[in-house]
């Protein structure tokens, strides 16, 4: 078949949000290093299993500044994201990549977010525009992120610091949304992105 000729026939583009984990998707734990202290955000896997349900492809990018420290193991920190995958009973692994970025704020940054990396690598390997992707966080450095990697940022205020006040802070106030819960969040990346 002529490739050209299905071109008609496509819908919509391939869609995707790169998540946060503390305090996007669990409850923020300073340091987490333990799985039984994971504990899923109100909302989450009812926002991950709509975006999901709309064809959308999920991507989770941590910072870990823990391991750098040398406060806690890469281990640990993967089996608190294996704990946070079994909480959300959406299968083996809703997420087709899991970035967890060990580095810390002193040390030179590979993936350590603000760094637009792991969505460049996603970009490239999906062959999508960046418009049709989001980041997703509760902190500045989710939305710088975004910005870096000129993609959509949206912010949820769910994690311990005010976020509003936050992006005000670095000129990004009334810039990016900012929702209340994921699933609130979700909601306005399907409806922006149809």
């Amino acid at each position: 078949m002529n490739p050209s000729a299905a071109a008609p026939f496509l819908t919509r583009p391939h869609r995707g949000l790169i998540l946060d984990r503390d305090g996007t998707l669990i409850h923020h734990v300073p340091y987490l290093h333990s799985p039984e202290k994971v504990i899923l955000l109100p909302s989450v896997r009812e926002a991950l299993e709509l975006a999901i349900n709309h064809g959308v492809e999920l991507y989770l990018h941590t910072n870990q500044s823990g391991v750098g420290r040398g406060m806690f193991s890469l281990e640990d920190a993967e089996r608190c994201t294996l704990r946070m995958i079994e909480l959300l009973e959406l299968g083996p692994c809703p997420f087709r990549r899991i970035c967890t970025a060990p580095e810390s704020p002193e040390a030179p940054s590979i993936y350590r977010k603000p760094s637009p990396r792991f969505a460049q690598e996603i970009f490239a390997e999906t062959g999508t525009s960046p418009s049709h992707f989001a980041y997703i966080g509760d902190r500045g450095s989710d939305i710088e992120t975004a910005r870096n990697a000129g993609t959509r940022g949206i912010g949820v205020a769910t994690g311990l610091d005010d976020l509003r006040q936050e992006l005000a802070s670095l000129g990004f106030s009334g810039v990016y949304p900012v929702f209340d819960s994921l699933l609130d969040a979700v909601n306005h990346f399907l409806e922006v992105t149809q």
